[in-house]
């Protein structure tokens, strides 16, 4: 098949990728838009097979089909809760397979000097070092979010210093790898990025893991656009420049829902809380004692409300009750309360983390609400529930300045006339830090998994 040909259906597959991106933007939309995004890959991969002088097609094959078992299988097993996780895994793959192949290119290119032209060698060496930092940074992530690695920021000794000076060896190794042209300092440059994707997340907050995600998966797209230079695939081009532009401005809007530079994010250690972080509970109005309700006293409270604002967290997906709070929330519509969801962008481990859980239970679309729509709304609110969330409705976040993370905004649910907290027990959140809101009188606890408080207030609603 000419090129001509295969580049059309590139270019095809490029169109699919960004309606399918497109459609990403809204729940209605996003399960199309996948299939939409899924179907212009398999165009491209493909019209790969017709490319000319492409040698052991079996090689290829086995590696589609081991892949495709592993991420079928990881895909169906994996947990909602883990999905976050399973995207960053998944994104260092990526990144770890651009900075491979980057490394074959030039090991079977390389040998004298001169001997690679200056845009390749660039390409390579752009590959190589992006996807190694994308690949181990993305483990990191992965760890602090499936706790395997402490979720707080923990700092290397000397940090700042180390991490300049480690970026200053990258540089040399650069400039060797690029003079002379030698697998070993390409080996070395390589080891070095990983090492530097390690120390680059590492002393990143674990509740600032969903932009750092989004940031490397910025860089993992970049890294498969410079490796479709170096391989001249124009799909590889057109789907990596899309991924790293769209993980960048994805990673910009983050950290203004965070309220944060993304400087601070990266280098200011976010949720290193101070030793007397539990001293954010003094600066509530209230003797500091915990107000707790059982199910009962919640139903009646609810079945006389008039507005009900619904928190959903993590503590919400962790007990895959998304179910049950819908069922909750039919209830109170039957006698005649509004009820709404409202959605902090950062909810969960990732963006969109809750409106997935909330789509698959099928609560309506129009009932589901943005920070900026629903902050208003808060002082018209009669009750609040919070359904396992924690530092998006801190209001330390909003009136303690030196708090970690004071500037982040927040759901305003301290304006709502009565708060209901649902949640295990009185722990920080995943910013390691206390709640003030727990201590507010107008705040009530019920301390139960998510799911069972959830069908105790049914229950209890039921017989109102």
């Amino acid at each position: 098949m000419s090129r001509t040909w295969i580049d059309v259906a590139y270019l095809v597959a490029a169109i699919c990728l960004i309606i399918g991106i497109k459609r990403l933007s809204h729940p209605r939309t996003a399960r199309s838009g996948n299939l939409v995004a899924a179907a212009g890959m398999a165009i491209a991969v493909g019209f790969t097979f017709a490319i000319e002088g492409l040698e052991r097609y079996w090689l290829i094959v086995a590696g589609m089909a081991v892949g495709t078992v592993i991420g079928v299988v990881s895909a169906r097993a994996v947990r909602m809760t883990a999905m976050p996780q399973m995207v960053a895994l998944f994104n260092g793959v990526g990144g770890g397979a651009a900075a491979l192949i980057a490394a074959a290119e030039y090991h079977s290119r390389a040998g004298d000097p001169g001997r690679l032209p200056g845009e390749l060698l660039i390409g390579i060496l752009f590959s190589a070092v992006v996807g190694s930092v994308s690949f181990w940074g993305s483990l990191v992530a992965f760890g602090k979010l499936q706790e395997l690695v402490p979720g707080r920021p923990i700092l290397a000794p000397a940090q700042n210093l180390t991490v300049a000076l480690l970026a200053l060896t990258l540089l040399a190794a650069i400039a060797l790898t690029a003079v002379t042209e030698e697998g070993i300092w390409l080996a070395l440059l390589m080891l070095g990025a990983m090492t530097f994707g390690f120390l680059f997340v590492l002393p990143i907050g674990g509740a600032d893991m969903p932009v750092v995600i989004s940031l490397l998966n910025a860089f993992t797209g970049l890294a498969a656009a410079s490796t479709g230079f170096v391989l001249n695939n124009t799909a590889l081009i057109i789907g990596g420049t899309l991924v790293g532009a769209s993980g960048t401005l994805l990673t910009i809007l983050m950290g203004k829902a965070m309220g944060r530079p993304l400087r601070l994010t990266l280098f200011g250690a976010f949720g290193a809380a101070p030793e007397g972080a539990g001293a954010a509970v003094a600066a509530v109005d209230g003797d500091g004692s915990v107000r707790t309700a059982s199910a009962d006293d919640i139903a009646f409270m609810l079945a006389y409300a008039r507005r009900v604002v619904f928190v959903p967290g993590y503590g919400l997906a962790v007990a895959q009750a998304q179910h049950d709070v819908r069922n909750l929330g039919d209830l109170l519509e039957d006698k005649g309360v509004d009820v709404r969801y409202a959605i902090h962008p950062v909810a969960g481990r990732m963006p969109g983390h809750m409106n997935v859980l909330l789509a698959e239970a099928n609560v309506p679309y129009d009932e589901l609400f943005e920070m900026d729509e629903i902050n208003p709304e808060f002082p018209q609110t009669d009750v609040v529930v919070i359904v396992g969330a924690n530092d998006v409705v801190n209001p330390a976040a909003r009136n303690q300045p030196g708090n970690p993370i004071y500037g982040m905004p927040i759901l305003d649910v301290d304006r709502a006339h009565n708060v209901v907290v649902i949640k295990r027990s009185l722990s920080p959140g995943f910013a390691g830090v206390d709640n003030p809101l727990f201590y507010d009188p107008k705040t009530v606890m019920l301390f139960d998994d998510a799911k069972a408080a959830l069908e105790r207030l049914v229950a209890s609603l039921k017989a109102v």
